[in-house]
């Protein structure tokens, strides 16, 4: 995987993420627009991970830590790019990123029905609490 450069986001490329994640990422968020994504990289510029291949966006992860939990969101690969160890290399990033600021564990958000991302952070090691629920409400 020598040709794969993993960066962190700038400000310069929310619109191309925004635009990756509706080819790649399952689902949707209502923080997935110019101003979700300014927020998060102003807040923490290091939180949001790309992959690129020769130039070109082929995967992204957010890593986000507030100093008590370490989660792990938008693990999204472009699907002509899956099954080359993309996710793997992100995942791994992220752990080291958390890692390197102290986090003890990763709480990583998984679609339910989305079955390929559940043998993806099976192989990572990951497995699913049950006992916990996701509780949200819209601001």
């Amino acid at each position: 995987m020598s040709d794969l450069h993993i960066r962190h986001a700038h400000l310069s490329d929310i619109d191309a993420v925004l635009q990756f994640w509706r080819k790649a990422a399952e689902g949707t968020s209502i923080s997935d627009d110019h101003d979700g994504m300014t927020r998060l990289l102003t807040r923490d510029p290091e939180a949001l991970l790309l992959a690129e291949r020769d130039g070109a966006l082929v995967g992204t992860v957010i890593a986000g830590f507030d100093g008590w939990r370490c989660s792990a969101y938008r693990l999204a690969v472009h699907p002509d790019f899956r099954r080359q160890g993309i996710a793997t290399a992100l995942r791994e990033a992220a752990e080291q990123r958390f890692i390197a600021l102290g986090g003890r564990r990763v709480d990583a958000m998984v679609l339910e029905a989305n079955e390929q991302a559940h043998h993806a952070w099976t192989a990572g090691g990951y497995h699913r609490e049950d006992h916990w629920r996701r509780w949200v409400k819209p601001l």
